[in-house]
């Protein structure tokens, strides 16, 4: 059985006449019959039978149609979709990322994207998470692209460093060190800390932070979003080495500048090796390239 004898089937159930038929379908009038007796042979059935010089559908001819029918149309919407989502002027593009980028680097750049290709439909399908589960996600292809931070480990990701996130130490309002303009590390392990989890991407560039200076942080909470560490700053919880993100200036916290001793807290844009990508995002791609902040 194969698609032709299925199209072919349709329309002979339609016009219920062979030579009206295999013309309709552009095809002699023997092949449509050998194509309608191996089917019906496959089926082990007759489809079927004479009624004068027309054919008409068998009780079991009917109860096949309305299988092949809705088969051919959920394949047509497969295809339309497919075609719709791979385009060349039009396109869906599935993007994940982590927290910290949620209220300004990847609203902005999308929105730049789409107002410098106002030609072009594409679609964007955004989803939020740890640097874990997005990398994660990215191997399973749920995602087209991603934009997190680096894993060492993760040899099937190709990473592109994109923008740098800066650093900052945040206290609770009236804080030992609120007074300071500039934190250093030594100072900043001194009071319990507001820390990531281990399976958030920040979580390695901080602990070599510390590590780097040969001190240990009292990890006091920890926790996935960086929102939700914020908060549980402003309420006293401990102070939290983090991204400068908008939300901070909303809450009643002090930002402090942080000394790093380490290397810059790099964003980086993250694909899987050697996979096709179709153009829309393709396209997104070269322009994340091209107006890279670094």
């Amino acid at each position: 059985m194969n698609l032709n004898q299925l199209q072919y089937f349709l329309t002979l159930s339609k016009l219920e006449h062979y030579t009206q038929a295999a013309k309709e379908l552009k095809i002699t009038q023997p092949s449509l019959s050998h194509a309608m007796s191996a089917l019906e042979e496959e089926l082990g059935t007759r489809l079927f039978e004479k009624r004068g010089r027309n054919v008409v559908l068998t009780k079991y001819g009917k109860v096949f149609q309305e299988y092949v029918e809705d088969a051919l149309h959920t394949l047509d919407t497969g295809v339309r979709k497919t075609k719709a989502m791979t385009g060349q002027t039009t396109g869906v593009i599935d993007l994940a990322y982590i927290y910290t980028l949620g209220s300004r680097f990847v609203p902005q750049l999308v929105g730049d994207f789409l107002r410098s290709n106002e030609e072009l439909k594409a679609q964007f399908h955004f989803t939020v998470g740890n640097t874990s589960k997005i990398l994660e996600g990215l191997k399973e292809e749920k995602y087209d692209l991603a934009f997190c931070s680096r894993m060492e480990q993760e040899t099937e990701i190709h990473f592109t460093p994109v923008a740098q996130e800066k650093l900052v130490v945040v206290t609770p309002k009236g804080h030992p060190l609120s007074e300071k303009r500039m934190v250093e590390i030594s100072e900043a392990v001194k009071y319990p800390q507001v820390y990531f989890t281990r399976d958030s991407g920040l979580r390695p560039v901080i602990d070599k932070l510390f590590a780097k200076s040969g001190l240990q942080p009292k990890i006091a909470y920890e926790i996935e979003e960086d929102g939700a560490m914020a908060g549980l700053v402003e309420q006293n919880f401990g102070i939290a080495i983090m991204p400068d993100i908008p939300l901070l200036g909303q809450l009643q916290v002090e930002v402090l500048n942080f000394l790093n001793p380490g290397e810059p807290r790099y964003i980086y844009m993250a694909q899987l090796e050697g996979k096709y990508q179709p153009p829309m995002v393709e396209k997104f791609t070269r322009f994340v390239q091209r107006n890279r902040t670094l």
